[in-house]
């Protein structure tokens, strides 16, 4: 079996300094998304296109990375983490120039694609550099850390971006990635750490195609759904390609040695419930940032700047939970956190479905605070049980589809959020205030839904899964022999 080549083995200076360095990548891409978000209303006005449509700029993106993921794992291992991360952070600094420079809709989609590239190798390679670095016992400290970085991408960024709307103009919210990246990628050739196998296999080249045209297909489907450009034959038949391909993408992994995509890994029951309730879960949280900018500049008619301060609580709420993450899962382990917490935020996201124009804003902050709450501490706890179980040699394979399926469902977010208001929303009214709100009502509705389904797939976690991960102790005497 290959073993792992640490080539430049990081000493306790820089172990200390890694979680900054990875985080710069998670702070890019956070950054990325929640100025675009802003960004919405002001993209479709320039480019003359209904607000709804400009969900294809950020569902690109996103599928982008579904399909470019699986390969950054091999990457990784063949060429080693360092190279590949600042490759990755090169990658996407690039893209955001050539998305700011787009004229048209298809030429920012196109681009897009380009910075999806890029980013997809960002995350998987930078958990995977902290997951080889450090023990298990001190994933949960380390992960919750590096994820503050992330984090104030989501608190800047919904005013930064409506600053820059309202001041300047919407390429901008792509150039603000430039300085980022280059400071990150000045840090990363330099300091991150250095891990690559001493054996890699061949790149399973037929697995890339079969398993990205799939999923590119079925996000197709999704964001052309309901818009009336396709009949309902070709969408359907467009569909059952889709699932053809990923079929026969399942049917090849049982009979290549070395898949893209390691699938036995769903053997491994907390792997398994951290990955598809993760991707359940995530429908949900992921369409939701689409659409309070939609509520709150089309619907409430309010200002990007004011748009942004109303979503701002949500990133502080999720801040300054993060240091408490590792002392709630020692005190009630991973199972009563995700089912009980999975829950929770189904019914906070459900709340939005009532916030109107004559809601107080006192009361939009709270929900906003608590939403933010429970979303970080649903993505501390899915994040770190997807390595709860799993081995040393296998946490390049495990990162991989982790990191691939959580892009792919908040790629699938981004279009069932913006399917379901579409669907209440008739074409005609795409501008109208009123319709707009009711769409993104249900919107948020459909998407507390999926949220709280995905809780069934954390039942079947048991109380002592992921102890060596959450330290949470559990009494191996039942009660009744006391």
């Amino acid at each position: 079996m290959a073993s792992t080549i640490p080539i430049a083995s990081p000493d306790e200076a820089l172990k200390r300094l890694l979680p900054w360095l990875v985080g710069v990548a998670f702070f890019m891409q956070a950054l990325d998304m929640t100025i675009l978000n802003t960004a919405v209303p002001a993209i479709a006005h320039a480019m003359d296109v209904r607000p709804l449509s400009v969900k294809s700029v950020l569902a690109s993106y996103m599928l982008s990375l579904a399909v470019f993921i699986p390969v950054s794992g091999w990457l990784a291992d063949r060429f080693g983490t360092r190279r590949v991360f600042a490759g990755a952070i090169a990658l996407f600094t690039l893209g955001s120039v050539l998305c700011g420079l787009s004229d048209s809709l298809d030429m920012l989609i196109a681009w897009r694609v380009l910075q999806g590239a890029g980013g997809a190798m960002m995350i998987p390679v930078g958990r995977l550099t902290l997951v080889r670095t450090y023990d298990k016992s001190d994933l949960v400290r380390v992960l919750s850390f590096v994820a503050l970085p992330a984090l104030v991408g989501p608190l800047i960024g919904p005013v930064l971006g409506g600053l820059i709307v309202s001041y300047l103009d919407w390429r901008y919210v792509f150039y603000v990635n430039v300085p980022v990246g280059l400071l990150g990628l000045a840090f990363v050739a330099r300091r991150l750490p250095d891990y690559r196998e001493a054996s890699v296999p061949p790149l399973d080249a037929v697995g890339l195609v079969l398993f990205g045209g799939g999923v590119a297909l079925l996000s197709y489907v999704l964001e052309i759904f309901g818009e009336h450009e396709l009949s309902a034959v070709e969408i359907l038949a467009l569909f059952v390609v889709s699932l053809l391909l990923l079929a026969l993408y399942g049917v090849r992994t049982t009979r290549v040695a070395h898949p893209i995509l390691d699938l036995s890994l769903f053997r491994v029951r907390t792997f398994r419930a951290a990955v598809v309730g993760g991707f359940v879960a995530r429908l949900g949280m992921g369409g939701a940032p689409f659409l309070f900018p939609l509520l709150y500049q089309i619907g409430f008619g309010l200002t990007p700047v004011q748009s942004g301060l109303l979503i701002l609580p949500q990133a502080i709420a999720s801040i300054g939970l993060k240091r408490f993450v590792p002392a709630i899962l020692e005190w009630l382990g991973f199972r009563a956190v995700l089912v009980g917490n999975t829950v929770l935020l189904g019914l906070m996201m459900a709340s939005f479905a009532t916030v109107g124009v004559a809601t107080p804003i006192w009361l939009i902050v709270l929900q906003a605070l608590a939403l933010g709450f429970f979303m970080s501490l649903q993505y501390s706890a899915m994040n770190s049980l997807v390595f709860a179980d799993v081995a040393t040699t296998r946490t390049s394979a495990a990162s991989t589809i982790a990191a691939a399926g959580q892009q792919l469902s908040a790629s699938f977010g981004v279009a069932v959020a913006a399917l379901t208001a579409a669907f209440f929303v008739p074409p005609q009214l795409h501008s109208h205030p009123a319709a707009i709100v009711d769409g993104v009502h249900h919107g948020f509705l459909a998407l507390a839904a999926l949220t709280i389904l995905s809780a069934a797939t954390f039942m079947e976690l048991r109380a002592d899964d992921g102890q060596d991960v959450s330290r949470h102790p559990v009494d191996p005497h039942p009660v009744h022999e006391h």
